[in-house]
């Protein structure tokens, strides 16, 4: 296990404040109408992002649902960029045409930003198997929330990618709650890592509201992934701080649930850990803090100026043109 540095603390701790200050914006816009349509927001979740993170390469694929702005924030997707397609904005990741649920950059090797709940799980394992064809030490990590590890597509997946060995880690990420549906109350079995057991998968719970706890469990999965021994799933505990999307009052949970929750912030706790460990001081972490709000502001500032997708572009990037040299004329 490499030891976790001060450069990595202060790469948390920027990128946690730009998830969360992204996301206190979004849902502002949304609430002032400047982003339609819905909008799921990751406040409270951002140690998951970040471990994740501060362990993968460049070349490593990520893979998400809809809950994903702040994911396409973590793997490189510029600020300017995600705005605008929240915007619906030509200049946006996507060029406007998918919105909050389908950010996407093949760039930035972020694959989405998927609708359909559990999706992901099998184009995941799909990635994985291009990487693996192709002969690359790249991994692709499929993330997916406690709901989707209900779908059927999950059992089916796990099963060739641990026949395969496949280079996947799967991810759920477990904030308590599909929609307003609590894990207690769609199956028999709470713990949802046990899922990979099954398949002989090695398989680990993991603390996502600590963003150390889950760099080394990514650590361990992407260093077995690498090697060609296949997948790993995490089952990363966290919570979210909202409603489930922007129309969610969230009624299903106790204010005192969500405070005892907040108690574990995971941006607070690493600003303290920064601080006792004496890798910065107050004013050098407040002008992390102000280089983010400028960000941020300067992202509203092109995202609003920035045009709308023209009509012709209505029926682009629907399928894409392949020559098959053995399809005849």
């Amino acid at each position: 296990m490499s030891k976790i540095t001060k450069e990595t603390y202060l790469y948390w701790y920027e990128l946690m404040q730009r998830m969360r200050k992204f996301e206190e914006k979004a849902g502002q816009l949304y609430g002032m109408q400047k982003i339609r349509g819905f909008c799921h927001l990751y406040i409270g979740q951002e140690a998951v992002a970040a471990g994740i993170m501060s362990v993968l390469k460049h070349e490593d694929g990520i893979i998400t649902a809809y809950r994903d702005h702040a994911l396409a924030l973590a793997k490189g997707i510029t600020a300017n960029a995600c705005m605008a397609e929240l915007y619906g904005k030509v200049t946006g990741c996507s060029k406007g045409k998918g919105g909050s649920m389908h950010f996407f950059s093949a760039e930035h090797k972020f694959f989405g930003g998927h609708g359909i709940v559990g999706a992901q799980i099998g184009t995941g394992a799909g990635l994985a198997f291009a990487e693996q064809y192709n002969g690359t030490d790249n991994v692709i990590v499929t993330m997916f929330g406690d709901g989707a590890a209900r779908q059927g597509i999950l059992h089916e997946t796990f099963n060739y990618a641990m026949l395969w060995k496949l280079p996947v880690i799967f991810i759920c990420e477990n904030n308590e709650y599909a929609m307003g549906t609590s894990v207690e109350r769609t199956s028999n079995v709470h713990d949802i890592v046990k899922l990979g057991l099954a398949y002989d998968m090695p398989s680990a719970q993991v603390d996502g509201m600590n963003p150390e706890a889950v760099h080394e469990a990514m650590e361990l999965a992407v260093d077995r992934a690498r090697k060609g021994d296949g997948p790993t799933f995490l089952e990363i505990k966290t919570y979210r701080y909202k409603g489930h999307s922007m129309s969610d009052p969230a009624k299903y949970r106790s204010k005192e649930e969500v405070e005892e929750y907040k108690l574990k912030d995971p941006v607070e706790v690493i600003r303290k850990k920064i601080l006792e460990k004496n890798f910065a001081t107050e004013q050098q972490l407040e002008e992390i803090d102000n280089g983010v709000k400028l960000e941020i502001e300067e992202c509203v500032k092109f995202a609003e100026e920035s045009p709308y997708p023209d009509n012709d572009e209505l029926l682009k990037d629907i399928y894409a043109q392949q020559d098959y040299p053995f399809i005849m004329d």
